[in-house]
């Protein structure tokens, strides 16, 4: 199994560890709820490094990518990125990221924990001849993440960079030095530092900072967040608080959500992961005659159970006596006080305040369908 360069410090912190994706992540340092309230509040820290990364070069990167992926590329400028995901001739999901521009480059990170998926699908386009090359990033660069709503000033204080207004999917180069300690104008003192990317994305609900860096860079740059963060009040979260962040905020993520079972209009991804107008990529057919003739089969759709147990990712939604979808995802909500759950019924079914049944070892719970996001940072609720 994988594991961070940050393990020892994860370990300092007292995570307990678990599996994702072939890698061993800190689950949680503690009590899951601790940490999700810290993200909440004030500001936590995650390790990100097992996300699949992918980097392409080549005078032919944006020709080639854009003629495989979903979404339209071409407008993309340094500095910003998009949403996309990459289909089946049948129009499925088989992997869901975000695309960046760099001013020699184009980088890919996945939105979910599905290993290398992306990059072993996409090689498989990537022909003879084409002046194109990708570069498998996932151990070669490590990812951190700053959340809660003092994410801001604590990156400003380590690095001395203001990312207070960048918009989502917005980025900016930074040098970070290889020491931990920097001058009070955040600017290094010592020899050497890593070339990184602050990227504003969205993963909690909250302002979510990532840092894409070297992996040389990132004990370092995990150092300098501490000795920066602790006196505000900086902790760890793991992927269990991770996950309940993820739901409350509404967004759905690749391997658990978004998979092969799935076409991109279904998951409420119009407008944001796929492109209707931009010509040819494999799946766009499926996609397009979907939206031509509203053929939309299900939706995903925000559930809340009445009862506190936790249904299984595939427990059976019900209407009646009728079978109509799925649960994919599921956690206790701290901010509701209930069970909430991301699930696929059929459209018809997908109307908030549905009142549908969820099958959990063979016994129905009520559960009602709830408008997305169940949080929002500006109305929580």
């Amino acid at each position: 199994m994988k594991q961070s360069r940050l393990r020892d410090q994860h370990l300092k912190q007292g995570a307990l560890f678990g599996e994702v994706a072939g890698w061993e992540m800190p689950a949680r340092y503690g009590d899951p709820a601790v940490e999700y309230a810290v993200v909440r509040k004030g500001v936590g820290i995650t390790d990100l490094s097992h996300r699949g990364k992918l980097r392409v070069t080549g005078e032919d990167r944006v020709k080639w990518l854009q003629s495989v992926i979903s979404n339209d590329i071409l407008p993309l400028t340094a500095g910003h990125g998009l949403y996309s995901s990459l289909l089946t001739h049948k129009g499925k999901m088989l992997s869901y990221f975000r695309v960046y521009a760099l001013p020699e480059s184009l980088l890919l990170e996945d939105v979910g924990e599905i290993g290398d998926t992306t990059f072993q699908a996409l090689r498989k386009f990537l022909l003879y001849g084409t002046k194109a090359k990708m570069d498998n990033c996932a151990e070669s660069w490590g990812l951190l993440m700053v959340s809660g709503p003092k994410a801001p000033d604590l990156i400003k204080s380590a690095f001395g960079t203001d990312v207070s207004r960048l918009p989502p999917l917005a980025f900016i180069a930074q040098s970070i030095p290889l020491t931990p300690t920097l001058s009070p104008g955040g600017r290094g003192e010592g020899e050497g530092g890593q070339q990184a990317l602050l990227i504003r994305t969205e993963e909690t609900g909250e302002t979510d900072i990532e840092i894409l860096i070297p992996a040389d860079g990132l004990v370092p740059a995990w150092e300098r967040l501490w000795e920066v963060g602790t006196p505000m009040g900086l902790k760890p979260f793991g992927t269990e608080a991770r996950e309940t962040l993820r739901l409350e905020a509404g967004l759905p993520r690749a391997g658990a959500d978004l998979n092969e079972e799935i076409v991109p209009p279904e998951a409420n991804l119009e407008g944001k992961a796929f492109s209707l107008t931009k010509g040819c990529y494999p799946g766009q057919e499926v996609v397009a005659r979907m939206d031509t003739y509203g053929s939309v089969r299900r939706r995903l759709v925000g559930l809340v159970l009445k009862d506190p147990v936790l249904p299984p990712k595939g427990a059976k939604l019900f209407s009646g006596e009728r079978e109509v979808g799925w649960i994919s995802s599921a956690v206790r909500s701290p901010s509701l006080g209930s069970v909430i759950a991301f699930g696929f019924p059929l459209r018809d079914f997908s109307s908030p305040g549905t009142m549908l049944a969820v099958d959990i070892a063979g016994t129905r719970h009520d559960a009602t369908v709830h408008p997305l996001p169940f949080y929002s940072a500006k109305t929580p609720c």
